[in-house]
């Protein structure tokens, strides 16, 4: 998820009250003034007091949104997370890749120091799970038991496509016992959906046989 604030925006020689969004890709600023700003063109960003100062390939942009907002705007959009850091994947984790053939992304979770395996067992921290079309989705149900109470399930769908869409991957999830959590952009081709366990299941998986 991204920030949100109600600010300032100066730019071009304009000052304007409206709503800051700065996510992943994209800085915006939506009111009398209208600005959206690629990441990847920011040549920098930082704080100074109650402003965040940004620099991209047109011109400065000033936003005051407060020292503490402006601190944490600037590293997030100087230090951007990864992808792996976006998926919540850490050292150590437990992870299957089924029915995803990556070998870029099998890489990058071996480098992070992830427990990487493509073959079904229980106890794992992360699934991510391969669907290239809706019939794949029948099997979400039987994945369940492959992950701990806490883990989560992120299913990896074609991007623009009518083999297989949004609503019916949520669909697909909610009848397995699934929650949904959030979707983030898998790669350039590709989107992630996030589910778990619901957390009341999650805690009477966790209670004693009697």
């Amino acid at each position: 998820m991204g920030y949100e604030a109600v600010c300032t925006l100066n730019y071009d020689g304009k000052s304007a009250t409206g709503q800051a969004h700065l996510e992943h890709t994209e800085l915006r600023f939506r009111g009398p003034i209208r600005l959206s700003i690629p990441i990847a063109e920011i040549t920098s960003a930082r704080a100074e007091g109650d402003n965040l100062h940004v620099s991209f390939k047109r011109r400065p942009a000033v936003f005051t949104i407060g020292a503490g907002a402006a601190a944490k705007w600037a590293r997030r959009i100087s230090n951007p997370p990864t992808r792996l850091d976006k998926l919540g994947v850490k050292a150590g984790m437990s992870v299957l890749c089924l029915s995803l053939r990556d070998d870029d992304f099998v890489e990058e979770l071996c480098v992070r120091g992830a427990e990487v395996s493509a073959r079904r067992r229980t106890g794992a921290d992360i699934i991510f799970y391969g669907a290239p079309d809706r019939s794949a989705l029948d099997n979400l149900a039987g994945l369940v038991s492959s992950l701990k109470p806490d883990g989560a399930l992120w299913v990896v769908r074609p991007k623009g496509v009518n083999a297989i869409t949004e609503s019916e991957v949520m669909a697909a999830g909610k009848s397995a016992g699934l929650v949904d959590v959030k979707v983030v952009s898998f790669s350039e081709t590709q989107t992630a959906e996030k589910f778990m366990i619901p957390r009341a299941d999650r805690a009477r998986s966790l209670q004693p046989n009697r």
